[in-house]
């Protein structure tokens, strides 16, 4: 049994998925953001099955983006399982907050984004609000299978989120997707920190599209995403979003004709009203793009003496 919850969102995304999965254990993939209202529709979702909140023997994380981590500390005989990286940010681990401020400011003053624009980096941890403060009991890797879930295996979709996950049966055909792939839009590759600061940035558009690139290898004939409902026509799909977005960043490459540019100047022309309200998602839309075009051998980098990386065509 595959049950989807939907749940209300404070974000501009609208509602998220959680899915209620009844095997040898009941488990509950994603809880919703820390909201009132997405508490309130969980249970409402759990009582159409006949459960409650204490009923929850698993939950298990997506990844650790406020909409589908928030609620994960609500079931108290629940054991929590997930990518190690979510740790990070359900412990609200003190030396991975400050890395976190300072990887974003190093980045913000790579990209060329003005001084007076700075300050979104003290803001960027609102996220934490949403999210649930408890640790992971288990820690899930590339292979592991889901207890209490026979045919159910573990594969690591890193791009959206560097804790990102998604759940594999093959004997179903299907996938327990995240927001690895959504019906109606493709989900933006974060550009978040590491780790810690020993390890290089991720290239979160190069991981993106590899985690899609996966699922054309396996014969997916159903996807139950994090929005949306669940996705049919797989292959194709992750055709069409790669095309897509192989034309933006080829759009990209041609505006580099009239000579280098930062990735906040790119961004302020691609995003003319997006980028005051989103800075860092568009930001990270577009440093994605460069990073590819990168890949491609199409532009190269250069960093001026201010500390600026300028991209100019191959």
């Amino acid at each position: 049994m595959i049950q989807q919850l939907t749940i209300p969102t404070p974000y501009a995304v609208g509602d998220v998925n959680a899915f209620l999965v009844k095997s040898d254990t009941l488990s509950l993939f994603d809880a919703g953001p820390k909201t009132p209202e997405a508490l309130k529709a969980i249970k409402a979702g759990l009582k159409e099955s006949g459960y409650t909140l204490e009923d929850i023997e698993q939950v298990i994380l997506t990844h650790h983006h406020p909409d589908h981590s928030g609620w994960a500390d609500a079931f108290p005989n629940a054991e929590l399982y997930g990518h190690e990286y979510n740790n990070l940010w359900l412990t609200r681990d003190p030396d991975f907050i400050q890395f976190h401020d300072k990887f974003y400011m190093e980045r913000f003053i790579e990209q060329g984004v003005p001084e007076k624009a700075l300050g979104i980096v003290g803001k960027m941890k609102r996220a934490a609000d949403f999210m649930a403060e408890r640790p992971l009991d288990h820690i899930l890797t590339e292979g592991d299978e889901i207890p209490g879930h026979p045919g159910w295996t573990t594969l690591e979709t890193l791009g959206h989120a560097q804790s990102h996950l998604a759940f594999w049966n093959p004997e179903r055909k299907e996938l327990i997707g995240g927001d690895l792939l959504l019906e109606k839009v493709s989900s933006n590759p974060l550009v978040e920190p590491p780790k810690g600061p020993e390890y290089p940035r991720p290239k979160t558009m190069l991981q993106y599209n590899a985690s899609l690139k996966r699922l054309l290898d396996l014969p997916v004939e159903m996807v139950y995403s994090g929005h949306g409902m669940p996705v049919t026509g797989v292959h194709d799909l992750i055709e069409k979003r790669l095309q897509k977005q192989h034309e933006r960043a080829m759009k990209v490459y041609d505006m580099l004709s009239v000579g280098p540019q930062s990735v906040f100047e790119l961004t302020v022309q691609l995003f003319p009203a997006a980028y005051k309200r989103e800075l860092g998602l568009t930001l990270s839309e577009t440093l994605g793009q460069m990073d590819y075009l990168l890949e491609l051998g199409k532009v190269v980098q250069k960093t001026d003496n201010q500390g600026i990386h300028r991209y100019e065509q191959a």
